[in-house]
């Protein structure tokens, strides 16, 4: 690896077979822009708002490997049916000078917004709080075979991501989804090769990837988004995300993307400051989902509270790049130029962004120009609630989407 330190943000950077425009990539954040598990116009035009805004390369929230893998039903399922939605996709964003990368994953036991036929897997068996909402009450412990046919959906998901002109694949391992569910020591409770020890408890999420590289890793590059830690004390720590780390360069992955916390117990860490509870109950009211919405609430009266601030996973990913020396792109808290210019000072090859862009896709092009040193995004987190919205996720400050596009498959003919 190049030890040379760039002096800014803009300057391109190769990630094992691509080379980005500059350091800037917009984070897979779900979009709720899907139709039957098919990317919709309003995902193409997310996407290319944020291209043409000069992003180096924008990531595709939450595309499942597997129909029972989604969380959400408005999210992609990785299929041959899909090709021709996403290849509307990648073009529309190629089309203005960024790259594109599909982020495959599965969302295990945590699937809250649809009923999924038998109990869901998961690391361990168990009671399932995450699914009891849409009756998925009870999770079952991965076998040897489960475990060859998710890997092998994971890699048929990179190939089709491939095939579909993405110029990198983004493996999530974090946030509680399923190989998070190994990798957390809050979800593994495995007395086999698979649990136990930090180095055990990524053995999973490892044979993945690798596998994923060697399908497609010299075609496309390769990263994975993993948790600095969990948050909670019973959770994993920075000392665990750098054995996962370790292990991940090991089978080969090109880049981490460095994230934190949990959706279900801890997503005051992952946001650095309090999900915004009250216009989440609003928006799940209005499409009906009334239980949900007091749950939601009741959630906010135990959650612990928060006080945003910039960088906020800093010190955690400082230790991680100590000690790997693998590309690594800093997430968490970047609000300002000068938040940029820092990651990149410190080692960090990629700066990642999702609220900051979604108040304002054009705002690397406006750091660019001068025209803006900080982004306006106050973090009042009710960009969250829109996941649950039949337009998609949008900035509250901003003029709404058009939920007409929000209907329109992404392929569909002119006119339809």
């Amino acid at each position: 690896m190049n030890t040379e330190r760039p002096h800014s943000p803009f300057d391109p950077v190769t990630i094992g077979p691509v080379t980005l425009r500059n350091r800037f990539i917009k984070s897979g954040a779900n979009e709720a822009m899907c139709l039957d598990g098919r990317p919709t116009r309003a995902l193409v035009k997310h996407h290319r708002d944020l291209a043409a805004g000069g992003v180096g390369m924008t990531t595709v929230a939450y595309m499942s490997v597997a129909e029972e893998g989604r969380t959400l039903p408005n999210q992609i399922w990785m299929r041959p049916e899909v090709l021709p939605d996403l290849r509307v996709l990648t073009a529309a964003v190629h089309n203005e000078g960024a790259a594109i990368s599909a982020q495959i994953t599965h969302g295990g036991s945590f699937v809250t917004g649809m009923k999924v036929r038998g109990r869901t897997i998961s690391a361990s068996s168990g009671f399932n709080a995450a699914g009891m909402l849409k009756g998925n009450f009870l999770q079952r412990a991965m076998t040897e075979a489960d475990m060859t046919r998710v890997i092998d959906e994971f890699v048929a998901g990179a190939e089709l991501a491939r095939d579909a002109g993405f110029d990198a694949v983004e493996l999530h391992m974090g946030h509680g989804y399923l190989l998070n569910q190994f990798i957390s020591p809050m979800s593994n409770r495995r007395s086999d090769e698979y649990g136990g020890s930090a180095e055990n408890r990524v053995r999973f999420p490892a044979r993945v990837l690798a596998a994923v590289r060697q399908a497609v890793g010299d075609q496309v590059a390769v990263l994975a988004k993993i948790n600095v830690a969990d948050g909670p004390s019973r959770g994993a720590t920075v000392e665990d995300a750098i054995v996962t780390a370790r292990a991940l360069q090991a089978a080969g992955a090109h880049m981490l993307v460095l994230s934190g916390g949990r959706n279900v117990e801890s997503t005051w860490f992952m946001f650095g400051s309090n999900m915004n509870r009250e216009r989440i109950s609003q928006v799940l009211k209005s499409q009906g989902e009334w239980l949900t919405a007091l749950m939601m609430k009741a959630a906010a009266s135990s959650e612990r509270k928060m006080t945003f601030r910039e960088m906020y996973f800093l010190d955690y990913s400082r230790k991680i790049r100590a000690a790997v020396d693998l590309p690594l792109a800093f997430l968490g808290g970047v609000k300002s130029l000068a938040n940029a210019e820092q990651a990149v000072r410190e080692g960090f090859e990629c700066v990642v962004l999702a609220r900051a862009l979604i108040h304002d896709p054009a705002l690397v092009n406006k750091f660019r120009s001068g025209e803006l040193r900080e982004s306006g995004c106050d973090n009042c987190n009710a960009c969250v609630a829109y996941i649950y919205h039949p337009a998609g996720t949008w900035c509250i400050h901003n003029p709404p989407n058009d939920p007409a596009l929000n209907r329109i498959p992404a392929a569909a003919e002119s006119g339809r």
